[in-house]
């Protein structure tokens, strides 16, 4: 795992590296329940990869996983993210700023990732 900075607002764990046992690492610190998800999508991403002679199966897994544990390891960041998405899942309001400031969230996190 990368050295990232702490603080009151930092993240709750370093960045880890892009393999799957980082990531479930990662996600077993910041979000416990998640890892039966992770551990499927693995499972499926393998046997894709597999079947289809292609690792692009196994990148899309890392990505997804790389950017979740992005985003969850910063509270703040996750819980606007949640906010967000209860915005756009609510359709009161035109969703257009909300989409906006979710795109941006993950692009934020995918560059804090390496992606």
């Amino acid at each position: 795992m990368s050295a990232q900075p702490d603080g009151p607002y930092g993240p709750l764990i370093p960045f880890p590296e892009l393999t799957p046992d980082a990531l479930r690492a990662a996600v077993a610190r910041i979000a416990p329940s998640r890892v039966p998800a992770l551990t499927q999508h693995l499972f499926e991403a393998t046997t894709n990869a597999q079947q289809t002679q292609s690792l692009a199966p196994l990148r899309a897994f890392v990505h997804s996983w790389a950017v979740f544990v992005a985003i969850e390891r910063i509270p703040q960041r996750a819980a606007r993210l949640r906010e967000l998405e209860r915005i756009v899942d609510a359709g009161d309001v035109d969703p257009t700023d909300a989409i906006d400031e979710i795109r941006r969230i993950r692009e934020t996190a995918e560059a804090e990732a390496g992606l």
